[in-house]
């Protein structure tokens, strides 16, 4: 199998050696060379990477890359088997290789990350609560004008409690270019109708923000075969610090 999974990083960092692996660096317009591909090359949106996160290497990816398969992974966090401990080493070595992904998409349509729980929270009201809840409104009008067959699937979303995060799958890349048309018509709608000037550096990373869900929405309307597997994180995480942010997101 032809597959492609990229590393979506903004440094230089470690990354795995397995040739299904292919880094590519976010936001290249204007920056140094960190010795990865660029998403600046070829029809781009690089330069919209500050709002868009990692969907300017997804665009890139879209419009420029060859491939039966692709994927997204971050440089810190990946699609792995259960680690043996908590130790760096450790950690690497669970990392999926080509032939995990082979294996998997065989039987499946795509790989997804574990959906996050946030229990007290349905996904609307998380939203609203982290970020700017017009902006969601705004993406529900253009989906009812722009594409009504989808307002089951966004109710259905919004209402729910889960979400896969992080916009991490491994996917066949035309079912990803039907992904990708879908997604940015409705963000460069977006984008036309809401003014980010004020917001601060975290909630101009709107359209990323965005993504997450929408990716839910299409996910749902597609009924694909999905497989979830873990995901592991390179870095320690601070959950007792991540608790507080969402306790305060919500209440304050």
């Amino acid at each position: 199998m032809d597959i492609k999974v990229l590393i979506a990083t903004h440094k230089k960092y470690w990354m795995p050696s397995d040739e299904v692996y292919m880094p590519i660096h976010v936001g290249k317009e204007g920056k140094d060379n960190l010795g990865y591909v660029g998403d600046n090359t070829g029809e781009n949106i690089s330069i919209k990477n500050p709002n868009y996160c990692e969907l300017t290497g997804l665009y890139w990816a879209w419009k420029n890359l060859d491939c039966e398969y692709i994927g997204l992974c971050h440089y810190r966090r990946y699609f792995a088997h259960k680690s043996k401990n908590n130790k760096l080493e450790s950690k690497k070595q669970a990392i999926f290789t080509k032939n995990d992904y082979e294996k998997l998409l065989q039987q499946y349509d795509v790989i997804l990350p574990k959906k996050r729980n946030y229990f007290i929270e349905t996904v609307r009201s998380q939203y609203e609560h982290a970020h700017n809840k017009k902006d969601l409104d705004e993406v529900e009008r253009i989906i009812k004008i722009q594409y009504p067959s989808y307002m089951e699937a966004f109710e259905k979303v919004m209402n729910s409690r889960k979400l896969h995060i992080y916009n991490m799958f491994v996917m066949n890349k035309a079912l990803f270019d039907e992904y990708c048309t879908w997604l940015f018509d409705i963000l460069f709608t977006l984008e036309k109708r809401i003014d980010i000037t004020n917001y601060d550096k975290y909630n101009a990373r709107v359209f990323g923000f965005l993504s997450e869900r929408l990716f839910n929405i299409w996910l749902e309307k597609k009924q694909l075969k999905i497989k979830t597997v873990d995901i592991i994180f390179l870095e320690k995480i601070n959950w007792v610090k991540k608790g507080k942010d969402f306790l305060k997101r919500k209440f304050l």
